[in-house]
């Protein structure tokens, strides 16, 4: 992940760091993990960081909640992109049991326990996919995007201040 954030941060060279935080966390796989690693690859203070990878992490969700089921229903009906949508589907789908089962905490969890092919975006996606109520989801996604940046944040700036004490 740390290749994929740096090739990206070198591509935006010469926009401010803030900036290039806000972008990659708006990358889905990347998101807010991707963000706050940049963050503190960038030498960012801890503050700066969270803001700017929270906001571009929070960007997409609305759109993702509101728009991505009748963009998949649209994408369906042509014959070239129904089996990457539903390829999408079936992926985000596998790993609903624990939404489907537990809803709000679930999603909550799914979203701020940071593990690979977890986060807003696929929690989005899946809450989009399963119907779940926006009441429910928004505050879910926003308290996994706070419980995922303090792990994070310990992962991130945390454990390397303590090694280098």
């Amino acid at each position: 992940m740390d290749s994929i954030i740096q090739s990206i941060a070198e591509a935006l060279n010469g926009l401010p760091k803030e900036l290039v935080v806000l972008i990659i966390s708006m990358f889905p796989i990347l998101e807010l993990r991707g963000g706050l690693i940049a963050a503190a690859l960038l030498g960012l203070p801890i503050e700066r960081g969270i803001l700017f990878a929270l906001i571009g992490n929070i960007i997409p969700i609305p759109f993702i909640l509101l728009l991505i089921t009748p963009i998949f229903d649209r994408l369906k009906k042509t014959k070239k992109l129904r089996p990457l949508v539903e390829k999408l589907e079936a992926r985000s789908m596998g790993k609903s049991e624990r939404i489907q089962k537990y809803e709000f905490l679930g999603l909550l969890l799914f979203v701020g326990i940071p593990l690979p092919g977890t986060g807003a975006w696929t929690g989005g996606l899946i809450a989009s996919l399963l119907n779940v109520k926006l009441k429910k989801a928004v505050p879910a996604i926003f308290l996994g995007l706070l419980m995922a940046t303090v792990i994070m944040c310990i992962i991130t700036y945390g454990i390397p201040a303590l090694v280098k004490s």
